[in-house]
């Protein structure tokens, strides 16, 4: 691709990664990703803002291919898919200095072997002039790396954000659609940021009142309207949980399946919004974008020997680890000759820090009186939500 204008003098020179499905082995990528680099020429000096994933190294040699010079590269964030380019840049630019916060000086050494004169770490708020334009570093440490930083470009208002505020959509826009931005950086969220709201929430405090026009992140396309991410990351960072109850679960033979259904009918009937998420083949992705909005999870599973299914409890430490801001907790467990699946659950959830509500256990097919019980967990759920004025 050839580099893109953003700006006057602005360049947006990374690499659109079509056909990625998984990211760290771990996050799936239903919609691809792009690693962004962009190129900021001043009348005296030339940055490159991050390089590329290694895979992509190519791409991004290629845009610069009518690049003669190069000062600086600034580094945001020292993890692979925004710095593992960096070695061949810095072999074509060999007068070109990188850039950093402080904490990423020694990441970049362990990671990639670069020390010594050619890396410089700068403060937060540290400005770098480039003629006619200027750059201005700040430190948004746990979005989502501890050395992370962004990048304020003030002529032009524009705000490099690093990792904050990203999306993984692999587009052809420069500048997003919103309402896919939207969703993709909800997800984005969900599986990345969740677990550090705490620090985004003064990470967002710092970068708000620098009065961004436009908004690059590293992964997606750019923000033409910077209140939407603004906004959403408000809301989903200190916002109220919405009046969502998440269902999880898992079925051998069905029980667990009856169980879900009826909880799921009895919590529609009270007015409370339910997502059911069967996790045979699931998309993780889905969950954790679930959760961001849930007041209440209901874990239901089968016990497999005394245990819950496998797939529930990868599923609860994943809940474990995002840290969504869920109010209530329960759990329906079938079983059928003993089981202590709901010691385990509450023991792996246990971190949450959320009210536990009663749950319902079942020896095999369930019961009138089950399901009776069953129906006394969706009143106690809509209860409960209700007392703490959700909508």
């Amino acid at each position: 691709m050839r580099p893109r204008e953003l700006r006057p003098g602005v360049y947006s020179v990374g690499a659109v990664d079509w056909d990625r499905r998984v990211f760290d082995m771990l996050i799936p990528l239903p919609e691809g990703t792009s690693y962004n680099s962009y190129l900021v020429r001043g009348t005296d000096q030339t940055v490159l803002l991050d390089t590329v994933d290694p895979t992509m190294t190519h791409v991004l040699l290629d845009s610069l291919s009518g690049v003669e010079r190069i000062d600086y590269v600034v580094v945001q964030h020292a993890e692979q898919d925004h710095s593992g380019s960096l070695p061949p840049v810095l072999a074509r630019y060999p007068d070109a200095q990188v850039l950093c916060s402080a904490r990423a000086v020694d990441l970049l050494a362990t990671h990639l072997g670069i020390s010594g004169n050619r890396v410089r770490a700068v403060e937060d708020g540290e400005e770098l002039q480039l003629g006619s334009k200027t750059l201005r570093f700040v430190y948004i440490p746990w979005a989502h790396w501890p050395e992370t930083m962004s990048t304020f470009l003030p002529e032009d208002k524009i705000l490099f954000s690093c990792d904050l505020f990203g999306s993984h959509l692999a587009t052809s826009d420069l500048i997003g659609d919103e309402r896919e931005l939207y969703l993709a950086a909800k997800r984005y969220y969900a599986e990345i940021m969740m677990p550090f709201r705490p620090i985004l929430k003064k990470d967002l405090e710092k970068v708000e009142p620098l009065g961004a026009e436009l908004i690059a992140p590293s992964h997606g396309p750019v923000y033409g309207r910077p209140g939407l991410i603004l906004d959403a990351y408000r809301e989903w960072i200190d916002g109220p949980p919405h009046n969502l109850a998440v269902i999880p679960y898992v079925t051998m033979h069905g029980s667990t399946k009856m169980m879900v259904d009826r909880l799921a009918g009895g919590l529609i009937d009270r007015g409370v919004k339910v997502e059911k998420l069967d996790l045979q083949g699931l998309d993780l992705g889905r969950l954790a974008t679930a959760l961001v909005d849930a007041a209440t999870i209901v874990a239901a599973t089968p016990t497999v020997i005394t245990h819950p299914h496998p797939l529930m409890v990868s599923a609860l430490y994943l809940a474990a680890e995002l840290k969504p801001k869920v109010r209530f907790l329960s759990a329906m467990v079938s079983y059928g000759w003993a089981t202590k699946a709901v010691e385990h659950m509450t023991e792996s959830t246990a971190g949450l820090k959320a009210e536990v509500i009663e749950p319902v256990v079942v020896k095999g097919l369930p019961t009138d009186d089950d399901l009776q019980k069953i129906d006394a967990l969706a009143g106690a759920i809509a209860t409960r939500h209700a007392e703490a004025g959700l909508t």
